[in-house]
């Protein structure tokens, strides 16, 4: 018999690395149609565009390393990691946003490391918070959802201004954003920030176009499509309960917590839990095999960690909303959480 020595991610089913993660794939599509139909062509075109420069990347990689590109390409873990990084970005962010992102992820995130299984943080986080740092114009020029956005975009005018900076028109993205009363729109989690930090109560910062709903307009059924997907992924068994469980528990606590403590100040669970990626976090990047805690005693205290960071960011942090940094600090603590969560060994 051969025994084979093989790096993570390590199942408990005879499913493959490739299976693992077409499944992922497939149950974020809801999510994906959700995006689309609210905010445009855009997120379709950076998927593609992604994907395209992720697996050219990675068969680069692969060939200076001397190994066999074929193999690499097979497992489609560059095309998760491209197809995270593509729907975590603005959809009408400029082409090159992607690809240095890419960059970021493949190379330095993932191969740096030694590839797939070595990476002690998620490749598409650590890209999403590099272009985060680097470029914050481009990285929070989100487009209203169409109800309420003041310039229809076209698919051939989203190909336009990701390639171009205009659209056929030649209006640039700022000025599509831009509503007749000159106002900018944000998403829902920096306007309710931007209105709180001005002393505007909670009501108030409600009140405010971006809210409707249970959370804000066209955000809550994206967060809702990607729970829906993380729901079937569970019942798949392609990832356990316990991260996603224990995230969305650790932005309930916090939240319901902050409320109590400063009452008309902070966001309810309600908001927390479908703005944002809160739900694309919870069950499609917190759960990375190769990155999260391998126990599940250690999988609930890394999934609460991280949705108290996340509400933690969101409300006193200078960024709207903190998934990528707070799953990044995660990944930094698993060998602790590991250390002191792993089971008796048998027959101790």
């Amino acid at each position: 018999m051969a025994f084979f020595i093989a790096s993570s991610p390590h199942a408990h089913s005879k499913r493959s690395t490739a299976e693992l993660m077409k499944w992922v794939a497939i149950c974020a599509l809801p999510g994906l149609v959700a995006q689309s139909y609210f905010f445009g062509w855009g997120t379709l075109i950076q998927l593609i565009l992604a994907i395209t420069v992720a697996l050219g990347l990675e068969a680069i990689v692969m060939l200076l390393r001397k190994r066999s590109p074929r193999l690499a390409l097979r497992d489609y873990s560059a095309l998760v990691t491209a197809w995270l990084l593509a729907i975590a970005i603005p959809p009408l962010s400029p082409w090159w946003i992607v690809i240095i992102g890419l960059v970021f992820a493949i190379v330095v995130g993932k191969h740096l490391y030694g590839g797939l299984g070595q990476n002690p943080f998620n490749p598409a986080m650590v890209a999403y918070v590099v272009l985060l740092i680097s470029f914050p114009v481009q990285m929070t020029s989100w487009l209203a959802p169409h109800q309420l956005a003041p310039e229809s975009v076209s698919f051939v005018d989203s190909l336009s201004l990701i390639f171009t900076g205009f659209n056929q028109d030649g209006l640039s993205l700022q000025q599509i954003r831009t509503g007749i009363d000159g106002m900018t729109m944000a998403t829902p989690l920096d306007a309710l920030k931007t209105a709180l930090h001005a002393g505007n109560t909670l009501s108030q910062a409600l009140s405010l176009p971006p809210f409707s709903g249970l959370a804000g307009i066209g955000w809550d059924w994206v967060n809702l499509a990607y729970l829906a997907g993380g729901l079937l992924l569970i019942k798949l068994r392609v990832i356990n309960w316990h991260i996603p469980v224990a995230f969305l528990s650790g932005v309930i606590v916090s939240s319901l917590l902050l409320m109590l403590l400063a009452p008309g100040t902070t966001a309810s669970p309600i908001i927390h839990l479908l703005s944002g990626a809160t739900m694309l976090g919870a069950f499609f990047i917190a759960t990375d095999p190769v990155t999260a805690s391998t126990t599940n005693k250690g999988r609930i205290i890394y999934g609460l960690f991280i949705g108290s960071l996340v509400v933690m960011i969101r409300s006193w942090g200078g960024f709207p909303d903190g998934v990528a940094f707070a799953v990044l600090l995660a990944n930094m603590c698993v060998p602790l959480i590991d250390y002191y969560t792993k089971p008796r060994t048998y027959g101790h």
